[in-house]
């Protein structure tokens, strides 16, 4: 269904933050993020066409961590955004317009980003255009996408990408999109920015049962070392070019690949399967009520042919948080951070009413909207 990305379970501790006041207003220095499936907390559930959900029995998150809410969520307002900020994150999507186009919709990243415009429109409305302006700059911003580019897209011979292009003439593609995309978001105000790499995507599921050895893809693994190494290079040009700007690369593959190709240390029995499928026929896109669960879900490091397990994802987690040495942005004087809950997602609804005012994704044409390792 959807492709994997372990680094976003970084979004659920680089969260909240600073308190402040705005024109009155109680906000936080808040984050913004841009990514897909494994970062997306809902938006897909308001696009009425599109088969990358994860409305099914066992997916969602209930981790009761405070995180940004769903852009399409119907109960998103203004007042949500300053003390929350926002999440546009799509399954499906990824870096290019034409990823992903058989999930039907999705939204892409530069549909993220033309979505992350309305929301400063509904701010300035709100606050005033100079506050609004250094409400956005001193916001954290996050980009974790890309593993679908590759796993929905390049890969597969149904996209045309798959023959106009080499490994090497691809690249250059998908990283000078993203560039451009990313100067966009500092031309909007971005000024503190992470993009988070690849993982193994040749060691997902999908890919092992799509080999002939059953083992990981080796050509697929050495693209995202590839894509990694061209955007950590690419994020330090732009971190000095750019006015302001604090432009970092988290680059989590050798972290991921030690879950996997060890999986005992970590306290799994399985690497190489996922712990939802339908028996022995392989592969199966997403998990649904009538798959086949394993006795111990905590044992295995894939949920599904694409995504990682809860009990990776924590781990995972824990070992990006100690290798980037992470730390919040608001702690007392104890050390204690004092983030805020999220707000509960609305019921699905045709557009956010909180946000009539702002763009809509619902409608969007598949050919507008694009944009995870598989994520």
């Amino acid at each position: 269904m959807l492709s994997m990305k372990f680094v976003v379970t970084l979004t659920l501790v680089i969260v909240t933050i600073l308190g402040c006041v705005i024109d009155g207003y109680n906000c936080r220095i808040v984050q913004f993020i841009f990514g897909d499936s494994l970062s997306d907390v809902g938006n897909n559930e308001q696009l009425p066409k599109s088969l990358a959900k994860a409305n099914l029995p066992w997916y969602g998150d209930d981790m009761g961590l405070p995180r940004p809410p769903a852009f399409l969520d119907p109960n998103l307002d203004e007042d949500t955004i300053l003390n929350n900020g926002v999440n546009y994150a799509s399954g499906g999507g990824g870096i290019l317009n034409e990823t992903g186009g058989y999930f039907i919709q999705r939204l892409c990243m530069y549909k993220q980003i033309e979505l992350f415009q309305g929301t400063q429109e509904l701010i300035a409305r709100k606050i005033g255009k100079n506050e609004s302006r250094k409400f956005f700059e001193e916001a954290r911003y996050v980009v974790a996408l890309g593993s679908n580019d590759f796993i929905n897209n390049y890969l597969m011979p149904v996209y045309s990408d798959s023959w106009k292009y080499n490994d090497n003439s691809f690249m250059d593609y998908l990283v000078g999109t993203l560039r451009d995309q990313l100067k966009i978001l500092h031309g909007l105000g971005a000024r503190k920015l992470m993009v988070f790499g690849l993982g193994p995507m040749g060691c997902i599921p999908l890919q092992r049962v799509l080999s002939t050895s059953g083992e990981c893809q080796d050509k697929t693994n050495k693209l995202a070392k590839q894509f990694n190494e061209a955007t950590d290079k690419m994020m330090q040009e732009l971190s000095t070019s750019l006015t302001d700007a604090t432009y970092k690369f988290g680059d989590a593959f050798d972290v991921v690949d030690d879950v996997i190709k060890n999986p005992n240390r970590y306290g799994f029995t399985n690497s190489d399967s996922p712990c939802c499928s339908f028996g022995r026929i392989r592969p199966a896109l997403t998990c649904v009520p009538a798959s086949i669960l394993c006795k111990d879900r905590s044992k295995y490091v894939f949920w599904d042919e694409y995504h990682p397990s809860d009990s990776a994802n924590m781990i995972i987690a824990k070992e990006l948080i100690k290798k980037f040495k992470f730390t919040r942005v608001n702690e007392d004087d104890n050390g204690e951070g004092s983030p805020s809950p999220a707000p509960a997602l609305g019921p699905v609804a045709d557009a956010p009413t909180g946000a009539a005012d702002a763009p809509s994704a619902a409608d969007a044409p598949s050919g507008a909207d694009a944009p995870s390792a598989s994520s």
